[in-house]
């Protein structure tokens, strides 16, 4: 039996289970890609602007935050706007900024969760689904026996098993997605917090 098949005996609640599953594959290489391509610009800034830091060029500082996309740039903008009243004031609109960036990265995990937590309950509406057709072919023939119910129970059997394994490949992904976004969040934030710190005190002297 190939694949073909299984999906055609799994009846017609296989296709809102496809739908999950392509959805889940979209949302997977989606994220991979930006949070990938996200650090990479991030660590590279940092660096670069830890080297304008050090030769006490703030154009280059300027220069080198407009060049960053905008989740990036817009947590580092705050760092070089001219005046504030205090530190606290600067921390507390960096802090808005960063929350925002926090908010860019867990975009779309949503989905993921959501699928998660709603697959297994498709699967086994689908299960319902089978037993009720099992029910009715032994009405239809007035006779009962594997032959006479072989259908519904294959098609039960089968969304069952899609279900949770759409549900598994989902919660794999949403659990790993949950942890990477937090890690990236919080170096993001304690290398930008760093900046601030250093650019802060630089400004009082």
């Amino acid at each position: 039996m190939n694949l073909m098949e299984v999906f055609r005996d799994g009846g017609f609640i296989m296709y809102p289970l496809l739908v999950f599953s392509v959805a889940i594959w979209v949302v997977a290489i989606q994220k991979f890609l930006f949070l990938g391509t996200f650090t990479k610009q991030y660590l590279k800034m940092d660096q670069d602007i830890q080297q304008s830091l050090q030769s006490k060029k703030a154009d280059d500082f300027k220069y080198i935050v407009k060049g960053a996309s905008l989740p990036i740039r817009r947590p580092l903008e705050v760092l070089t706007e001219e005046f504030y009243d205090s530190k606290s004031s600067m921390d507390d609109r960096l802090n808005r900024r960063l929350t925002e960036t926090t908010a860019v990265l867990r975009r779309n995990l949503w989905i993921l969760g959501t699928i998660g937590s709603s697959a297994p309950f498709v699967g086994l509406f689908g299960t319902v689904l089978g037993i009720m057709e099992s029910f009715k072919s032994i009405g239809e023939s007035g006779k009962s026996g594997f032959t006479v119910v072989a259908t519904g129970i294959s098609e039960a059997l089968i969304a069952t098993a899609a279900g949770i394994i759409v549900a598994v490949i989902a919660v794999i992904f949403y659990n790993y997605f949950q942890t990477r976004v937090a890690q990236i969040a919080a170096d993001f934030r304690n290398r930008v917090e760093d900046t601030a710190e250093l650019i802060f005190l630089s400004k009082r002297k």
